[in-house]
């Protein structure tokens, strides 16, 4: 029985550090190709991927605000993400993005996921030293 613990201890600290890895791996990942980038006030909002897109199903992606003057990380506090896409004749297809604050200030690692394609409407909100503000923009799910 003091085996069977001791290999489950060790199998569970292995799955945690493999998911938290993926995290800090994409939120530090240097090839991150833009899904959408939105300028609005003094703050560019984007949303890269390693793929570039999001796509039906699972998705992990990097959100980032930056200054609009001097595209240096803003750090905007707490941030939150969600989406919806409307359809005739059905109530509003919603999903809500878990966001994961990164070592850099104004960088979250987040994962969402989508039930089908199509053109989705990004609501991203903030509240913190560069702010309280929100901003909405359309990007589409492959």
């Amino acid at each position: 029985m003091k085996i069977a613990r001791v290999g489950e201890g060790v199998a569970l600290r292995a799955l945690l550090l493999m998911l938290v890895g993926g995290v800090v791996t994409l939120a530090g990942a240097g090839e991150l190709k833009v899904i959408q980038a939105h300028k609005t006030q003094d703050l560019v909002v984007t949303i890269s991927s390693e793929s570039g897109q999001w796509t039906k199903g699972d998705n992990s992606f990097v959100l980032e605000f930056m200054s609009a003057k001097t595209r240096q990380p803003m750090d905007v506090g707490s941030a939150s993400l969600s989406t919806s896409m409307t359809m005739p004749g059905m109530a509003p297809m919603l999903a809500g993005a878990i966001l994961t604050p990164d070592k850099t200030p104004g960088r979250y690692a987040g994962t969402i996921t989508f039930p089908d394609s199509g053109t989705r409407q990004v609501t991203v909100r903030w509240d913190g030293p560069a702010g309280k503000g929100s901003t909405k923009f359309s990007a589409p799910v492959r």
